[in-house]
């Protein structure tokens, strides 16, 4: 059901239906149940926080925030979670691409009981617009971003696409 929920998501914007803006889109699709968290504030030196990185794996070993620990979309394991995080009061930080996946994978944190969860706003793409360093599987600092389709490609400036 997810998957086709994103699929439909996607063909939207392939269509020409796309938002005008990252906050548009991110007000069409999210519900506001998680807090957001910006990209500034997590880049900030005292942020201590758990960081998940929601998107599929061949996403994440292309790039992804650093000692951030992949958990997947389709495949989200909440058991592998309460095992990795068992204090349901540890900070947590979750991403996607852009938020829309992240709050969906947050929600159901919540929904499990953990009450410090925040989703990234605008995810790995406004992290890497805002010039922060994303990382690929060999750890080592990239400028590529995997954009999930060619349609999302309008949100990332400054970076080296993959698909």
């Amino acid at each position: 059901m997810k998957q086709l929920k994103f699929l439909i998501l996607v063909l939207i914007s392939a269509f020409g239906f796309s938002q005008n803006s990252l906050s548009d889109l991110l007000k069409k699709h999210n519900t506001k149940n998680i807090p957001y968290i910006s990209v500034q504030e997590l880049a900030m030196p005292n942020t201590d926080a758990i960081i998940l990185d929601t998107r599929e794996l061949n996403e994440y070993n292309v790039s992804h925030l650093k000692n951030a620990i992949h958990v997947g979309y389709n495949d989200f394991n909440l058991k592998k979670i309460e095992k990795l995080i068992p204090n349901k009061a540890e900070k947590i930080v979750v991403y996607c691409s852009i938020g829309i996946r992240s709050e969906t994978i947050a929600y159901k944190l919540k929904k499990d009981g953990y009450s410090n969860i925040f989703n990234l706003y605008g995810g790995i793409f406004e992290w890497k617009n805002n010039g922060f360093a994303v990382y690929n599987s060999n750890e080592k600092q990239t400028d590529e971003i995997h954009t999930f389709s060619k349609e999302w490609r309008k949100w990332l400036t400054k970076v080296k696409i993959v698909y």
